[in-house]
């Protein structure tokens, strides 16, 4: 089955036995450290965007035009990082969690280092011995599963034409 619920399920699982072994691991609310250094516009499935999509349409006008907003920036931007149009930067927080893509459910507990996808604060933590028996999730696997959940497209052209 490789319906978005249960990719998610399967990362929900992962992270669980991660963090139940290192009850100090660092992603938590208040930690937006990977939403402040995305190296790219994160690509979503079709199934990834319907999902956001009810997220974005629960939020209150003013914050789904800020978030409009900060699309319609990054459609401008050249420099990386950017910074992920839907986190709420005074709380830390992203304002459509439980919808978020996938990229954001496995980033910290899923590598895909020919990328640089992973926290460089975590990686520390396991190259300093702290967390050395650290099992991570394979991001490969992840978007291999979902390159059959639909087109990919930018989150900008999802949103834009929305």
């Amino acid at each position: 089955m490789n319906t978005l619920a249960q990719i998610h399920t399967d990362i929900d699982t992962r992270v669980k036995a991660i963090r139940d072994d290192h009850s100090d691991w660092l992603c938590g609310l208040g930690c937006d450290g990977c939403c402040h250094r995305l190296s790219e516009i994160p690509l979503l499935t079709k199934a990834e965007w319907d999902l956001l999509k009810e997220g974005l349409s629960a939020l209150p006008l003013e914050q789904l035009r800020e978030i409009g907003q900060n699309i319609a920036a990054l459609n401008e931007q050249t420099s990386r990082p950017i910074i992920c149009p839907m986190l709420d930067r005074s709380a830390g927080a992203c304002r459509v969690y439980a919808h978020r893509p996938v990229a954001c459910r496995t980033y910290g507990f899923y590598v895909q280092r020919d990328k640089g996808l992973y926290c460089k604060d975590i990686e520390t933590r396991v190259a300093d011995g702290d967390w050395a028996e650290v099992v991570w999730g394979n991001q490969d696997a992840i978007d291999h599963r979902l390159s059959g959940l639909g087109d990919t497209r930018e989150l900008t052209e999802w949103f834009t034409h929305w």
